[in-house]
């Protein structure tokens, strides 16, 4: 099988020579890497017509609309592999990372995304753990990620996470790409939900694999979303883009129970009436904003939804 590996970057050179440096270390080599940079990022370009790529099938494609699902859409444009793999620049696939990726894609005609751990470090220190449900959509909407806390033996799951995920091209084909109705500048979270769940309605099975892992250092993003801290446009974005995910792919009586489940319940990345009353007493104000932002981003969602729907 050919293997491509895409890695969208932005402003983070250091980032990326690691990253870089960990795919040329990889047991089964790629047959073609694509780095995605935006036109306007000179420290990025600098940096990779410096780089010896040395035995590495480098090649780099440009974009110029801002957040990451324009750069991922230029990616698999660009990409000629049997496979095609995505990272982060901020990731350090593990040295296994291609071959397991690749013997797992040969077991099954019918697999059509792998993915697994990232084992992700936040200021040099690991964020440890074990969770044995990881990428699970429940009945009522509500999604459990855990990716990078997964334990156990590979299984059949509903969502991958985007910084250790694969597709077989026959699954994407050549009409199905990253959803461009997310909203955000930057990070464009939650935009994992509708592309795997697209896959899955297609009859395609998606599996995550602990074993399949990269190393992640999460760095600073140059968009509203910066990661811990509260960004009433961030929250409102990553709510929408959840909520738009989930309409495409429930049926009528299950987008009933998600919208009331969201409206009423909801989760602490987006808040219902009761998760609002449950975190009010830690986190006061902030509690309400966020709230406020969740319903917010579940409406724009609906609304995006019922648009496209027209």
């Amino acid at each position: 099988m050919q293997l491509t590996v895409i890695i969208p970057t932005y402003h983070r050179p250091q980032d990326l020579a690691r990253c870089l440096g960990a795919l040329a270390q990889q047991s089964r080599q790629p047959n073609q890497i694509i780095v995605v940079v935006r036109d306007t990022d000179t420290q990025t370009w600098n940096f990779l017509e410096s780089f010896n790529s040395g035995s590495l099938s480098l090649q780099t494609a440009t974009v110029r609309t801002p957040g990451v699902i324009a750069a991922m859409n230029t990616g698999l444009d660009t990409a000629t592999g049997d496979i095609i793999a995505f990272t982060d620049d901020d990731a350090e696939p593990r040295t296994d990372w291609l071959e397991r990726i690749e013997n797992c894609f040969l077991t099954d005609n019918r697999i059509g995304a792998v993915g697994g751990r990232d084992w992700v470090y936040e200021n040099n220190q690991l964020l440890d753990g074990a969770k044995e449900v990881v990428g699970k959509l429940q009945w009522c909407g509500r999604v459990i990620g855990n990716h990078h806390l997964g334990v156990g033996l590979a299984r059949e799951v509903d969502v991958l996470k985007g910084v250790n995920v694969s597709y077989r091209r026959d699954a994407i084909g050549s009409s199905l790409r990253f959803d461009e109705r997310m909203l955000g500048t930057g990070a464009q979270v939650h935009f994992e939900i509708a592309f795997c769940l697209a896959l899955k309605r297609a009859g395609w099975k998606l599996i995550y694999d602990p074993q399949i892992a990269v190393n992640h250092y999460p760095a600073v993003r140059f968009d509203e979303d910066q990661r811990y801290q509260f960004n009433e446009i961030a929250f409102i974005n990553a709510v929408h883009n959840e909520t738009l995910g989930l309409l495409e792919h429930l049926n009528a009586l299950r987008r009933m129970v998600f919208i009331l489940w969201a409206i009423l319940i909801g989760t602490r990345e987006a808040l219902g009436f009761v998760q609002w009353l449950r975190l009010l007493p830690s986190q006061g104000t902030l509690a309400s904003k966020k709230w406020l932002a969740s319903i917010r981003g579940r409406f724009m969602g609906l609304r995006t939804w019922q648009q496209s729907s027209l």
